[in-house]
């Protein structure tokens, strides 16, 4: 039996990893976008505040939503827990509590990762350094998820790290299309749309899915299509719908499941019976908030039936393992 402390720090480390490779991506595609628009059109970076669900803390601490002032949030701000010096830590954190249980190269990848963000942040905030710096933390993440899935057994700790990785995954996907879709279907200016397919994209880019839509939709950039993508194909790994199979996939593999199964049903439900084409314009925030709240009750349900156990418990789990 895998000890509720391990599974918990298992399931954290794939979901820290994931937020911070997340945000160097809707940094790294925010950066090109504002290169593909004219300069007539400012677009900003506040919207990247926006999407990680920082925008009051932001606020807080910066008078203005500057390029300067956003990156610096983003990336190495100590005051934000979700930038990606703070996140590579916490999974660097995560992982040295349980690196007895996970191959050893996967400890050494992210060590390597933490150490060149840390030491590379300056540059990464600079323009020319940025696009090497988000690089590096997409392709490292990446390599760190293929070491993790070729090199360890996939027993009850995979499982751990593949659910917190797909939860992740979710939140991300339905926090990108409500900043950028919001402001992008119902209130497109004569001046932007011209350059609608543009920022279509550049929510495609933000979750790596442009080359799969344009092969799998077979149409060019459109916002409905775009959102159908995203929220309800089966077969994209960055897809709502396929991040909620993986998490079910997961779960079912699990004792103690039941109550997460049916917070994941109701997910599962309400992604199931929308219309796409009934959300676009003021449904589609409404309906992003509704998902949100379940999407966080089965977050809740995971914590509560394996990481919050009694004390009672934690002695047999530690007496069995």
């Amino acid at each position: 039996m895998l000890l509720s402390s391990v599974a918990e720090h298992v399931y954290w480390m794939a979901r820290y990893v994931e937020r911070a490779e997340n945000t160097a991506r809707i940094i790294l595609v925010n950066n090109n976008l504002l290169l593909d628009m004219p300069r007539s059109i400012e677009l900003g970076w506040e919207p990247l505040v926006a999407i990680t669900g920082n925008a009051e803390l932001f606020r807080e601490h910066y008078d203005e939503a500057s390029e300067r002032n956003v990156i610096r949030f983003l990336v190495s701000d100590v005051r934000n827990s979700n930038c990606i010096i703070n996140s590579l830590a916490q999974a660097r954190e995560n992982l040295r509590t349980t690196r007895a249980i996970l191959p050893r190269a996967v400890w050494e990848t992210l060590n390597d990762l933490y150490a060149y963000a840390s030491d590379n942040k300056t540059s990464g905030m600079s323009r020319r350094g940025r696009y090497a710096f988000m690089r590096r933390i997409i392709d490292y993440s990446q390599l760190l998820a293929g070491k993790l899935s070729s090199t360890m057994s996939h027993d009850q700790t995979y499982d751990f790290l593949r659910m917190g990785r797909n939860m992740e995954r979710a939140d991300m996907t339905t926090r990108v299309i409500d900043v950028r879709g919001s402001n992008l279907l119902p209130s497109i200016t004569e001046e932007l749309r011209p350059f609608d397919d543009i920022q279509w994209k550049s929510v495609l880019d933000s979750l790596a899915g442009y080359q799969m839509y344009r092969r799998h939709v077979h149409v060019r950039v459109r916002g409905r299509e775009v959102l159908r993508f995203l929220l309800q194909d089966t077969r994209f790994p960055r897809a709502v719908h396929y991040c909620l199979a993986e998490v079910e996939s997961c779960l079912r593999c699990l004792d103690s499941s039941e109550s997460p199964l049916r917070a994941l049903g109701m997910a599962q439900r309400v992604l199931s019976r929308v219309g796409v084409d009934e959300i676009v314009g003021d449904g589609l925030t409404d309906f992003l908030n509704e998902f949100q709240l379940v999407h966080s009750e089965l977050n809740s349900q995971i914590t509560a039936s394996y990481f919050e156990v009694g004390e009672e418990q934690a002695e047999l789990q530690a007496a069995s393992a």
